[in-house]
């Protein structure tokens, strides 16, 4: 007769582990043991939009933005989870090509070099290369475009309109109004598909806009409680207005 063969006990699970910025980028230090977040990755895309125009292919922001899909699916982060690390773009000039480099809490994720990169910065009239609130309204518009116009959505639109051209009132015809009369109607529309969408009503706001001026921490504050206060979840939207005006007044603060 046989000896039975002791069974060995079945191990439990692991429990995973959400994917950090040292998982993918070359770095060390604190933020190497952070985990990506859609906030932190909607955060880059709205830099990214803001300073070059576009979202790199393969570019920092889209490995965020991969990674922190992956965590959040994985439940290993929420939504609007965020570790504010402090995002910087700069863009220096060298024998007519662009030298970018993209960090996040001091650390650089990446630099590249572009030739002929076509600059998003503020209109020369205001003497500045800092990015206006205009600009940033415009950047929601390729960071989060087809997203329906909602209440929280016109408020962070009214508020900015507020900052960029000092008037209470809403410009007639102004992006305001068009944000205003999109929310609304959205109200009554039932399929999704036909609901006005951010894109619509933001992508041309710097020619709405009869002033504007450069995105300042206190305009990025100011948007912010406005979409806040008029969603359900007291939360703003990655990649969202609000999102894209507090990424302009950060970049201007590093400049």
């Amino acid at each position: 007769m046989s000896q039975e063969q002791p069974q060995r006990p079945q191990s439990q699970e692991e429990p995973q582990e959400p994917i950090k910025y040292g998982d993918v980028f070359n770095i060390s230090g604190e933020l190497a043991k952070k985990p990506i977040t859609p906030q932190d990755a909607a955060d880059m895309q709205a830099a990214e939009n803001l300073v070059l125009g576009e979202t790199q292919k393969g570019g920092p922001a889209a490995v965020m933005q991969s990674s922190a899909a992956v965590n959040n699916n994985r439940d290993l982060v929420g939504l609007y989870d965020f570790s504010d690390p402090g995002i910087a773009i700069s863009d220096t000039e060298y024998a007519g090509h662009r030298i970018v480099t993209e960090s996040v809490g001091g650390e650089v994720l990446g630099q590249y070099v572009r030739t002929n990169l076509a600059s998003s910065l503020a209109p020369a009239n205001l003497g500045d290369d800092a990015i206006t609130v205009g600009e940033a309204l415009e950047a929601s518009a390729l960071s989060a475009g087809g997203k329906p116009v909602d209440e929280g959505d016109a408020a962070a639109i009214q508020a900015a309109e507020v900052r960029a051209t000092g008037r209470m009132q809403a410009v007639p015809g102004g992006v305001a109004a068009k944000a205003q009369a999109a929310a609304a109607q959205n109200v009554r529309t039932m399929r999704e598909e036909d609901k006005a969408k951010l894109k619509d009503v933001v992508a041309d706001a710097t020619s709405l806009l009869p002033k504007d001026k450069p995105a300042t921490r206190v305009d990025a504050e100011g948007v912010i409680a406005a979409e806040i206060r008029n969603k359900p979840d007291l939360a703003t939207y990655p990649g969202g207005v609000a999102s894209a005006v507090d990424a302009a007044a950060k970049i201007n603060q590093q400049k």
